[in-house]
């Protein structure tokens, strides 16, 4: 890991530098070009490669302001190694505040992609390509989909003990051990031996302070493990992740309106009532069943499901009890909202 040029898009970076690269991706009918913008950091100093990447799917914000606040840290002064950080890595959706492409494939399972494919196979080729292979870690920063709002969690490949090291410092309270997906940026990372976490928080289309916050936090702590940044004494207690091998989701027995009764970091036992589903004119109703013992880490903020709609993620541990503990140790932790705000 020697101080050295690096090239992203053909733009040379040398030590010391930090550039933006524009990397264009395709020109759409309206003769506009879609690119790609990646912020370029080089230090001086030997060290590691990280990618952080944000908003593949274009409707999850939460990312996109944590890599903002980090490209501001002062500590980037002092970094060691390079840092490759995409904001925006779907710059279609993000402008019309959409998950998908213009072509409404999900970028995600897009990877490797093609560099002659549609626009998801393009982009998705780039950044393998510009970002993922030229990088020793990544961090993919996402959130739960529009009204579907996720606990501040880490999942990962655990089987890969770097993975492992990486999730517990980044210090959110639950860790999943997420089975890999074809086509997803997780899942070539993990071809190509590049240990990297996928960071889940928060809701589409909205701003979460204390994801974000969390986010920021957890990326620091992931820099200085890596000797990217300086060790430095942190000011919040450190929060000891417990470790989840399995979820499942409570889904609506039926259609009609929800009445939750359920929050997320709560923990449930099993055949616990999560919620009420009655009908428009209010003539039946069936309860919502947690399907296992857990801690709920994702949930439904709609107030109106289909029958087998998804409303709540559980996620079960060897000590529930413990995970609820967590949860409740890091809620504290990050609230009130600090001056990062």
């Amino acid at each position: 890991m020697k101080t050295r040029s690096i090239s992203v898009g053909g733009v040379s970076v040398a030590p010391g530098e930090h550039k933006v690269v524009d990397l264009p991706v395709a020109n759409l009918y309206t003769h506009a070009q879609l690119a790609l913008p990646v912020h370029v950091i080089n230090s001086k100093r030997e060290g590691p490669t990280l990618f952080l990447t944000a908003a593949i799917h274009g409707d999850e914000l939460n990312g996109v302001d944590v890599i903002r606040r980090v490209l501001k840290l002062k500590e980037l002064k002092r970094l060691r190694g390079q840092l490759l950080a995409v904001p925006i890595v779907n710059v279609f959706g993000f402008i019309y505040r959409s998950r998908y492409l213009p072509d409404r494939r999900d970028l995600n399972r897009s990877f490797p992609g093609r560099e002659k494919g549609s626009i998801a196979a393009r982009l998705a080729n780039i950044v393998a390509t510009e970002i993922i292979m030229q990088s020793d870690f990544g961090i993919d920063l996402h959130t739960g989909a529009i009204e579907r709002s996720n606990l501040p969690q880490i999942r990962g490949n655990l089987s890969d003990p770097k993975v492992l090291e990486l999730a517990q410092v980044f210090g959110t309270p639950v860790i999943i051990d997420a089975t890999l997906r074809d086509g997803s940026l997780r899942a070539f990372a993990a071809e190509h031996e590049i240990p990297m976490l996928l960071y889940e928080a928060g809701e589409a289309l909205r701003f979460d302070k204390v994801a974000i916050k969390a986010g920021v936090q957890g990326v620091r702590r992931v820099m200085r493990e890596l000797g990217m940044l300086p060790a430095k004494a942190s000011r919040s207690p450190k929060i000891t992740p417990v470790i989840s091998h399995a979820t499942s989701w409570a889904r609506a027995p039926c259609s009609g309106i929800v009445h939750s009764k359920s929050q997320l970091g709560e923990r449930v036992s099993s055949d616990q009532v999560l919620a009420v589903i009655g009908d428009p004119f209010g003539e039946s109703q069936s309860d919502v069943l947690a399907t296992k013992a857990g801690v709920i880490i994702g949930k439904s903020n709609s107030p109106l499901a289909h029958e087998g709609d998804a409303l709540f993620h559980i996620a079960q541990f060897e000590n529930t009890k413990e995970a609820e503990e967590t949860v409740e140790e890091f809620r504290q932790a990050h609230a009130p909202i600090d001056e990062l705000f």
